[in-house]
């Protein structure tokens, strides 16, 4: 096996996720070659998208929401993730453990569902959802239908047995609102070949390899992978990483050098690049607590130099939106690039509003 450093390791996760250089595609595209975005909440996938796409406005990303080109649904590890239509219909059935084990055993609901016979619920909410319908509305629907059963379990049951679309307005820039459901089937139309593991394990490697066996479950949150890199074997390159951990790889997988420059880079709270490894080391090994101020929701983070070295969240003003960013000590070239880059995120992410104001904080730790 070829040894790899750590550092080389970063920059070919940022080249492979557009974080060195930004792209002209468009935010489908975009997001069928990362195989999703994160997408819990419902703004970060815009801030993602600006990160990595040149020219990129919320508006491009909000009209393939509407026009049904991408969707908000589960898929991996049981989160909600920003999909094309395609993959909403090809990659959803491979998540279905993560969902059945989360019913079982993590859930609030799990003594509600233990024991029954959820496949009438799933087909009621196939013939239900063929337009959108809140929560509540699903609830309702279903205590009518079974009245003996708690009927929050069983909508959180349909949610994860049933491939279900989050309609907008729900995931809009100007207009989000609350979750309403659609089963993807009727939402996206059409059909799509069901994905394999195996290809899920290809395109994975392509967006955020090279990386390990861990890194793949972790990524996915299934178990019992290492027979699927056996399988893939030819097609697979393995390198060593500094621990003497073996990574797989495609075999024309492009590695990008350590030296190249890595600009600064704005990342949402939850971000792909941040949570598919095992071993974040390649982008991140932690920062201080201080940099979170408890009880503040949103807090995303700064790549300065291909790592992760301050956080960032949004304060609303009276007449203007203020950036904070907290960092414990950057040098101040990296200070400047961090607030040139800032205001370059205000003028496309807070369109309509004041200039924003962009403060940088150096924290004590």
């Amino acid at each position: 096996m070829t040894p790899i450093s750590t550092r080389t390791l970063g920059r070919t996760l940022l080249a492979r996720q557009h974080l060195l250089a930004r792209t002209d595609l468009a935010p489908v595209a975009m997001v069928e070659r990362l195989v999703g975005m994160q997408a819990q909440e419902p703004r970060d996938p815009y801030l993602a998208l600006w990160s990595r796409i040149d020219g990129f406005e919320p508006a491009h990303l909000e009209g393939e929401l509407i026009d049904r080109s991408l969707v908000r649904m589960v898929a991996m590890r049981g989160t909600i993730h920003l999909l094309s239509a395609r993959d909403a219909l090809g990659l959803r059935h491979l998540f279905q453990p993560v969902l059945d084990q989360e019913m079982a055993r993590h859930s609030q609901h799990k003594d509600a569902l233990a024991g029954l016979d959820l496949r009438p619920v799933s087909a009621f909410a196939r013939k239900l959802l063929t337009e959108p319908r809140s929560i509540p509305r699903l609830r309702q629907a279903l205590a009518d239908q079974f009245p003996d059963r708690d009927p929050a379990a069983l909508a959180f049951a349909c949610r994860n047995t049933v491939p279900l679309v989050q309609a907008p307005p729900r995931g809009l820039w100007e207009r989000s609102g609350a979750v309403s459901y659609v089963a993807a089937e009727h939402w996206v139309g059409g059909s799509a070949p069901p994905s394999t593991i195996d290809d899920l394990a290809l395109r994975y490697l392509a967006a955020f390899g090279p990386a390990t066996v861990a890194d793949f479950a972790t990524y996915t949150r299934l178990t019992r992978l290492r027979p699927v890199f056996e399988r893939l074997g030819p097609q697979l390159r393995t390198w060593k990483d500094e621990t003497g951990r073996e990574l797989f790889d495609l075999a024309d997988g492009p590695i990008t050098d350590a030296d190249v420059p890595a600009p600064v880079r704005f990342l949402p709270e939850y971000d792909n690049v941040l949570l598919s490894h095992a071993d974040r080391s390649r982008v991140t090994s932690g920062l201080p607590r201080e940099l979170y101020p408890p009880d503040i929701h949103g807090i995303g983070h700064v790549l300065v130099d291909g790592r992760v070295q301050a956080t960032w969240r949004r304060e609303k003003a009276k007449d203007a939106t203020r950036i904070v960013i907290a960092h414990a000590g950057l040098t101040k070239r990296h200070q400047s690039a961090v607030e040139a880059e800032a205001r370059r995120a205000v003028a496309v992410l807070v369109q309509g509003a004041p200039e924003g104001e962009v403060v940088l904080l150096q924290v004590a730790v």
